[in-house]
Order: C-alpha cells, then structure tokens, then sequence
C-alpha cells in the first residue's frame, strides 16, 4: 500500500516555534509545505495564475495565523490544508456569485431591447397619443378602438355599431385625420 502522508519537516515542531517567535523562520516551513500546497491547488483551479495567487494566500493566512496555530490541536501539514481547502472554496464561491465579462464581450452585447431614449420619446409620444384621443368626441374614439385596438375590420365594426361600413370609414378617415394634425409638432409662436 502507497503511503501518502506528507512527510514531516525534521523537528517540525521546533520550526513552527521558532516562526511563531520570528516570522523569518517561516521559510523552511514556506519550502517544505510549497510544492505540496502549491500542487493540491492546482489540481482544484484551472488556471496555474490564480493557484500561484491562491496559494500565495494560503501562506500569508498561515503566516498571519501562526500565532494562533497549537502543535498538539492537529499537525502543521493538516492545518495549512485546512488553510488551502478554504481558500480554494472562498474563491470558487465568489466566482459562482461573480461571473465576470469581459468589457470586449460587453461592448459588442446587442440588446434586444430598444435604447433608453427611444423608450423615453415612445412613452412621450403615448402620452401625446392618449391625450388627443381623450379629446375626440366618445363616438370617434369608441371607432377608433375598435378599428386599431381590437383590429375589426369596417364592416364588424358597422355591424357592431349600426352604422353603414362607408360612414364607419369616413368617421375613422376623419378621426385620424385630426389626431395625426393634433400630434405633428408645433412651431414655436413668434412675439
């Protein structure tokens, strides 16, 4: 049976002692656990940049926890994987969260939804619309509905309305007539 355990640092112990004292001596602890961290990391992301930077961050958590780090509570190489299991999680989590474009992608992004200042001149040019039906007589705009709203045809709309299909025609003829009049842009009244 293979073993795969990673092999202590001799006196390892001592090591972690001496770099909770110092934090220079936590350079034969950097060299020992590095390829193995560096390796597990790179199995887990795909990109060999982010596991440079990943485990970049595994040993300066280790470094700035160390103080907290207690020899008998698990051994060294345990609670440095510990160290590299969440960071790899804490970074893929943020990437589930934060899916990134690029801004190459983003600027050749076709909407399919019209740009806002066409939203802003439809929604004006509604506002102008309802505003001249309102002011047509109810006949009109009751005609006016059911030629454009509802799409009936001349002839439902006379057999709706009792009306003969020629006078529905020249009612709607004359309603568009002067809503259209209604809705083309004024000129400015010069003093």
């Amino acid at each position: 049976m293979l073993d795969r355990t990673i092999p202590a640092l001799a006196d390892e112990a001592a090591w972690v002692a001496r770099a909770q004292a110092d934090p220079a001596a936590f350079g034969a602890l950097y060299d020992h656990y590095f390829p193995r961290i560096y390796s597990y990391i790179r199995y887990r992301v795909a990109d060999a940049t982010l596991a440079d930077d990943l485990t970049a961050t595994v040993f300066v958590r280790a470094l700035a926890g160390l103080g907290r780090y207690e020899t008998a509570a698990a051994p060294f190489a345990a609670w440095l994987f510990a160290i590299a299991r969440n960071a790899v999680s804490d970074h893929l989590r943020a990437e589930r969260r934060h899916r990134w474009l690029s801004l190459d992608v983003v600027r050749e992004w076709i909407s399919l939804e019209p740009p806002p200042e066409s939203v802003a001149l439809a929604g004006e040019m509604r506002d102008r619309l309802l505003a001249a039906l309102a002011r047509l007589p109810a006949r009109e705009r009751d005609l006016i509905g059911l030629k454009f709203a509802a799409g009936l045809t001349n002839r439902r709309i006379a057999e709706l309305t009792g009306l003969t299909e020629s006078n529905v025609g020249v009612i709607v003829y004359r309603a568009v007539r002067r809503l259209r009049t209604d809705l083309e842009p004024q000129e400015p009244a010069h003093d």
